[in-house]
């Protein structure tokens, strides 16, 4: 995905800027505000409270890494990175989007997770012809709901099918999905089923639990009447803690029913609070912090400091949120 957007944009992408601020407090860069007119303003909405607020929390943390490492300027121009706290809450996110398009006039809107708040800015987008640049949100839906979406994050298929063929390949027959119910959830059991199917292996069940204040419980109870050889979950890093303990409570870490998924539920966040329960789980994911991969910047030893792998897609995000702008005058062509 990042190489197809670069490639689009090509000539217009510079390794850019990106300073952080909280809430609407002015930007101000060795002592001296940064005036409207002379910034180049990126309003950041993300979830900084409620339940993914620690996916909100990497976000930033990957705008800060940016910036420490390019600095906060591009072709000249200041960098104002305006951040908001949507909370993860659709009609939050679209109010605080048209905010920053009549209030701030921001020249891009980045950020959002989870899928329903990318979901609920895409028309203003469109109608503001501002770019809208994803940096935290998987669902396949969303790069068509707008001609000015971007998105720097994976698509929920893309880690969702290494699980499916892993699991035909080790042995496993007979499977539960259990998903949260909305689009991304219902991408993954869409993609887990067929390709575990086409490989020879049997859907026993397919588990929808709804994304508003879950209680695990039940369906995990449905999941181990079943007896599967595994059980398949997808649902969002931010509740994939109270899973996790829900699934150690009932038993099931010890039922011989092997757990597999996508990585968030073994964020390292999750592992962190879920302890030992989390052995023997088998997940696949766009990143892992101990993948062996160096580079000049030492990115990787950066976003291991940020702990989680969901700082990548902020940080490749960072990039795009700074095209080099063609400055006629007053005015910027962003094409």
């Amino acid at each position: 995905m990042l190489h197809l957007t670069l490639e689009k944009f090509g000539r217009r992408l510079l390794v850019g800027a990106i300073a952080t601020i909280a809430g609407s407090v002015p930007f101000v860069i060795a002592g001296a505000e940064v005036g409207a007119q002379d910034a180049i303003k990126i309003g950041l909405s993300a979830p900084l409270t409620g339940p993914f607020a620690e996916n909100g929390k990497q976000m930033i943390a990957a705008a800060k890494l940016f910036v420490e490492q390019n600095g906060t300027t591009v072709a000249g121009r200041q960098v104002q990175l305006i951040i908001r706290d949507d909370g993860g809450v659709p009609d939050q996110a679209k109010r605080i989007a048209q905010e920053f398009v009549v209030n701030d006039k921001v020249a891009v809107l980045a950020g959002y997770n989870p899928t329903p708040t990318a979901l609920a800015v895409a028309p203003l987008a469109t109608e503001a012809r501002i770019p809208e640049i994803v940096v935290g949100a998987v669902a396949s839906i969303i790069t068509a709901r707008s001609p000015y979406i971007v998105r720097t994050m994976y698509a929920q298929s893309q880690v969702t099918v290494p699980m499916a063929q892993w699991a035909a390949k080790n042995g496993i027959k007979r499977v539960v999905t259990l998903v949260s119910d909305y689009s991304p959830g219902l991408d993954a059991e869409k993609a887990f089923i067929d390709e575990f199917t086409a490989d020879g292996g049997e859907i026993v069940e397919a588990v929808r639990v709804p994304l508003q204040n879950p209680d695990y419980a039940p369906y995990l109870q449905r999941a181990r009447d079943a007896k599967p050889d595994a059980l398949f979950v997808w649902v969002p890093g931010g509740l994939a803690a109270a899973l996790m303990r829900q699934y150690a409570e009932r038993g099931l870490n010890k039922s011989g029913i092997k757990l597999i998924g996508v990585g968030d539920i073994t964020d390292d966040a999750v592992l962190n609070q879920a302890g030992d329960s989390m052995l023997g789980v088998t997940t696949s994911m766009q990143y892992s912090a101990a993948q062996p991969v160096t580079n000049k910047q030492g990115l990787r030893g950066r976003l291991q400091e940020c702990r989680q792998w969901h700082p990548a897609g902020p940080y490749w995000g960072s990039r795009l949120r700074c095209p080099a702008p063609d400055v006629r005058g007053d005015k910027e062509d962003w094409r």
